[in-house]
């Protein structure tokens, strides 16, 4: 399985591709197969910079073919603005990966630092921390939109076959009515 994990923000976009690895998938060997952040210019304009983003993504899509595409909700402790900024650029992400047919899942920055540090108030070191454990790295992924979207990767590669089979188990059940 490849997850490309999207950590979305107008400014900065990060993004994080996961994989098992193919050879040692009984013991859940988890490999970093790319890793960055999608910048965009605040003297641009939001079309553009949102085009930008799309592009990017697209390319990402292109290059690494992911079975899924995970994706940080949005948080609402920030101003309106932001937010809004935010989910422009989710809007975007969810898009290109539509446009394929990729499915794609939202997971909370609760539900991520939880699934990657048994902790859903982990701080953001401890993520990188974890990620960097996680993923083999030598170093923690820098800077922290790809730290936080590699972790978001990582808590669909960890939490998908859970929901898979919940909603196998819900068909079940629906079937025996």
């Amino acid at each position: 399985m490849i997850v490309l994990g999207i950590d979305p923000g107008l400014a900065n976009t990060g993004y994080g591709v996961v994989a098992t690895d193919r050879r040692s998938a009984s013991d859940g060997r988890l490999l970093a197969l790319d890793g960055g952040v999608i910048a965009t210019l605040s003297a641009q304009a939001p079309e553009r910079r949102l085009a930008e983003i799309h592009a990017a993504v697209e390319a990402l899509l292109e290059e690494h073919e992911p079975d899924a595409v995970a994706l940080e909700q949005l948080y609402f402790g920030q101003n309106v603005q932001t937010a809004f900024a935010v989910g422009q650029a989710r809007g975007v992400v969810l898009l290109a990966a539509g446009q394929r047919g990729i499915p794609c899942a939202g997971y909370t920055p609760q539900q991520v630092k939880g699934a990657v540090c048994g902790n859903g108030r982990a701080s953001k070191d401890q993520v990188a921390r974890m990620v960097q454990a996680l993923l083999g790295l030598a170093q923690e992924p820098r800077p922290d939109h790809a730290a936080d979207a590699l972790a978001v990767a990582v808590c669909h590669v960890n939490c998908a076959p859970l929901a898979m089979a919940l909603a196998g188990a819900r068909e079940g059940m629906e079937a025996l009515r």
